[in-house]
């Protein structure tokens, strides 16, 4: 079962909760998908099911098409939000990592195209690895943080949280507006350009600010 972690591997003191997440939050990455930039936060809701760890091979399905990375700044939650103002969320983050929003690209188009909910694509079992959790005060000001993504070493993903649509304390604000953040939830805060195709075997490499690494492979 998975469980918070610090840059120790020691468990943190909050069960895990959902993933809230927020779709094209990066211009540019709306672009590439030839999807028009939305007027407000475009959310959803990836369950607790959906968490897992970078430390085991990541274990993509089988048989649905083609399945997608989409790298985000993960926050996770210390204390409860709820029609939160965005002077008052800030404080609330209690750790910074990173993610993968992985997302099943055809069954998501075929759903789109239908106007049906994008749940199947985006909200699987597994569907949201994360890193260990950085405290924040490790990395400065959250809104101008860099991140990226290798894949076998070739740079795939490159951003700055200062490039978002919307600050991370606005966001914050409105995610509470419609969904209470409780303490262990994450919050995924959009990906920029570069998503792309996961294949068997590819071993990733995900930077967060200047000091912090990871890696992760893809089972087969």
């Amino acid at each position: 079962m998975y469980q918070h972690l610090d840059l120790q591997g020691h468990p943190l003191p909050l069960a895990a909760g959902k993933a809230v997440c927020v779709g094209r939050s990066y211009r540019e990455h709306a672009a590439e998908l030839n999807n028009p930039v939305p007027e407000q936060p475009l959310l959803f809701i990836k369950p607790a099911t959906s968490l897992v760890g970078l430390d085991d091979p990541l274990v993509l399905p089988q048989g649905l098409g083609s399945v997608h990375y989409e790298l985000e700044v993960a926050l996770l939650i210390g204390r409860r939000l709820c029609h939160a103002e965005p002077g008052h969320t800030l404080d609330a983050i209690a750790g910074v990592g990173l993610a993968l929003d992985l997302t099943l690209r055809e069954v998501q188009d075929r759903l789109k195209a239908q106007g049906h909910p994008w749940e199947r694509a985006k909200a699987f079992d597994g569907s949201c690895p994360l890193t260990p959790f950085v405290q924040p005060e490790q990395l400065g000001d959250l809104q101008r943080l860099d991140f990226s993504l290798s894949i076998n070493e070739v740079p795939r993903q490159q951003g700055n949280t200062a490039l978002m649509l919307w600050p991370i304390s606005e966001l914050l604000a409105q995610m509470s507006r419609c969904f209470t953040l409780n303490p262990g939830d994450v919050i995924l805060t959009g990906t920029p350009k570069g998503v792309g195709e996961l294949s068997p075997g590819d071993r990733l490499a995900l930077s967060l600010g200047s000091q912090y690494g990871f890696t992760a492979r893809v089972a087969g």
